[in-house]
């Protein structure tokens, strides 16, 4: 390991680009400790403690916005709304280029398209940076409780400065994430996502320090650590082994003959992604079921406040009840959207009647089946059959952190590095830049971490005389 490492810095080039992705990680650490002003830090971070220990339903919402954006809304910062307006702008231009010919059009006319496409994925992400930014304000301006001094709060420039505020850092961790992309080590977005969830360990282990003793049976002991322990490093083989598990189909190119010399004949493979469609599935069935939750239980807080009764408060507060975080009602219809959302995506992303045409307009085909509709067809079956494997392990992965913190009365800060997608995105994070380094180093004829190679330096071949 220390022989790969050296290799690694060995090399100019890819030194330089990690040094360059760490430093604006560095970037964006600090900036993500800048407080907007106007804003009382204290009382914010007050109030979302007590509402995550009372499962709150804002609190549970900010928790879910910085898992997937790198942001901190607990503090309100400069990049408290993070990269995800920037991620669901992406999204909403995948899914309309599925609808709209014009945008198909563009995503087929190469680089010039793609940079269309992604200009308008930056509008995009500044016109839902502004709305976030004032729905946000305006929900922390009428809790009260004093979390916006009242000068400010009754100032018109008080609000354009603060959505400026955050549009601006929410454009300046996109213009770091394409920096990354350029001159750095790649997966800019994601390298910044990786790094807010990396950053929350530290607090989970402190958290497990504190509230570890043998003696006390209300605090966690040898066991329970054990199986903290042993969960992780479960999880996460079972995460890394799901991530690059793939369905390999054989592909046989066509033979030809050209004058004496018969080309092709090569075989080769389809691979087909178990869990093709990433962490979606999860990001999409997360964010909708926070709004029946907040909706109910706002719904319920108010039936109880009135102290109404009869069977449309008794229906209003069973389903606040059961569709809370950890029920089983919740839990079920959180795996089924999983599902859903799963096989939505495969079918946006993946084009089995394309992908056919591709195989018979290059000459190649797969054994036992003739061309056409009926590879289309089997593919169909294939992909049909795996998404529901990838599904049912993401399914898994979404639902052992809220099994970790009802059996073992462990806090959500640090069930989350047993499970969710906190951790599916370390892992293909981890892994996405494992193998941008591998292949950097083999290229230089260099053992990588993944090949296993034992040589120092590297192997250059003389010409042959």
């Amino acid at each position: 390991m220390l022989r790969i490492l050296s290799n690694v810095f060995r090399i100019p080039e890819l030194r330089n680009k990690i040094l360059f992705t760490a430093a604006m990680l560095v970037v964006y650490r600090l900036g993500y400790w800048i407080p907007i002003p106007g804003v009382s830090q204290e009382l914010l971070q007050d109030y979302f403690n007590k509402s995550q220990q009372a499962g709150g339903s804002l609190a549970k919402l900010a928790d879910f916005v910085n898992i997937f954006s790198g942001g901190n809304f607990s503090q309100s910062t400069i990049f408290g709304l993070g990269i995800m307006p920037y991620i669901s702008a992406s999204i909403i231009i995948q899914l309309f280029g599925t609808v709209m010919p014009q945008i198909k059009k563009l995503q087929e006319e190469g680089p010039s398209g793609r940079q269309k496409i992604m200009e308008w994925t930056r509008y995009g992400a500044v016109a839902l940076c502004v709305i976030q930014g004032l729905v946000w304000l305006k929900t922390i301006t009428t809790m009260g409780g004093g979390m916006v001094y009242p000068e400010q709060a009754a100032n018109p420039l008080w609000w354009v400065m603060a959505t400026a505020c955050l549009t601006a850092g929410s454009v300046f961790l996109m213009w770091l994430g394409e920096q990354i992309d350029r001159f750095g080590i790649g997966n800019g977005v994601s390298m910044i996502i990786m790094a807010g969830i990396v950053a929350r360990m530290p607090a989970a282990v402190q958290h497990l320090v504190a509230n570890f003793d043998q003696q006390d049976p209300t605090k966690m002991g040898f066991m329970g650590l054990f199986v903290l322990i042993a969960g992780f490093v479960g999880v996460t083989a079972g995460a890394v082994l799901m991530t690059v598990a793939q369905r390999r189909i054989p592909i046989q190119q066509a033979k030809h003959t050209r004058g004496r010399r018969v080309l092709g004949g090569q075989k080769s493979y389809l691979p087909l992604r178990l869990n093709h469609s990433g962490v979606m599935p999860i990001v999409f069935a997360s964010s909708l079921m926070i709004f029946p939750t907040m909706i109910f239980s706002g719904f319920a807080d108010v039936m109880r406040a009135e102290q109404s009764t009869g069977m449309f408060s008794t229906i209003v507060k069973w389903l606040a009840n059961n569709l809370s975080t950890g029920q089983f009602l919740h839990e079920i219809f959180y795996v089924a959207m999983i599902y859903f959302f799963a096989y939505f995506w495969i079918t946006v992303q993946f084009n089995p009647e394309d992908m056919a045409k591709q195989l018979k307009e290059h000459g190649s085909f797969i054994p036992g089946l003739r061309p056409g509709p009926r590879t289309a067809e089997y593919l169909t079956t294939v992909i049909t059959r795996i998404t529901f494997v990838g599904a049912a392990f993401l399914s898994l992965i979404a639902v052992i952190p809220t099994v970790v913190n009802k059996a073992l009365n462990v806090p959500p800060d640090v069930s989350q590095f047993l499970g969710g997608t906190g951790l599916l995105i370390v892992v293909s994070v981890a892994l996405d830049f494992l193998q941008r380094v591998e292949a950097n180093l083999l290229m230089r004829n260099y053992a990588g971490f993944l090949s296993g190679g034992d040589d120092s330096g590297p192997r250059i071949r003389g010409p042959r005389g």
